[in-house]
């Protein structure tokens, strides 16, 4: 599925996301260079938010250029399969030989400004994230990208970081959890 289908078929459950998935179906309509750095103005990144085989855990990372705790992502880099780079993003910044993809519908997405840099100006992430599973007694290792990498517990990954984009995938991950005491975040997203 194309990015534009599956932000159609995205359900928002905020209104700051409602907002957004506004936004970023203008952005592709408008950028044919969307999924490129050389879409000044922003381009898009894709994340994943991968959660441990008990679902009460995140694997997160001190990302070096922002110094802030963030999920597992990056940038398209001119590869409109954000799923795919989802899932590259997350083996090569974690390490991990193993992630498994829990659905192939989006998990949340946010559009966020990235500061000026030495050879970057100041411009927009169109972030589309998914839900990805690792085992977290699989070995992890950092990349040039990351001061540390750590499994957070759900409830304490507010101690790590307040951003509100991070913090709204937090309650989405407890939603789902409780949402049926018998049914996995997995079967739910399915449906």
């Amino acid at each position: 599925m194309n990015t534009a289908d599956l932000l159609s078929n995205y359900k928002p459950t905020s209104p700051e996301e409602i907002g957004y998935q506004a936004l970023m179906l203008d952005f592709l309509r408008l950028h044919d260079n969307a999924y490129s750095r050389s879409c000044h103005l922003g381009h898009f990144t894709a994340s994943a938010w991968i959660l441990n085989k008990t679902q009460d855990h995140v694997l997160m990372m001190h990302h070096v250029k922002l110094n802030k705790w963030l999920q597992l992502g990056g940038h398209c880099d001119e590869n409109p399969n954000c799923i795919a780079v989802a899932m590259t993003e997350a083996q090569e910044e974690s390490g991990l030989a193993e992630v498994q993809l829990l659905s192939s519908n989006i998990f949340d997405i946010d559009i966020h400004l990235i500061p000026a840099r030495k050879n970057e100006q100041t411009h927009y992430h169109y972030d589309i994230r998914f839900l990805l599973q690792a085992d977290s007694n699989a070995a992890i290792s950092k990349n040039h990208e990351s001061h540390a990498l750590a499994w957070v517990p759900l409830g304490a990954v507010h101690q790590k970081t307040t951003e509100r984009s991070i913090t709204r995938m937090v309650e989405k991950t407890v939603a789902l959890n409780g949402y049926h005491q018998n049914q996995t975040i997995a079967a739910h997203l399915s449906k």
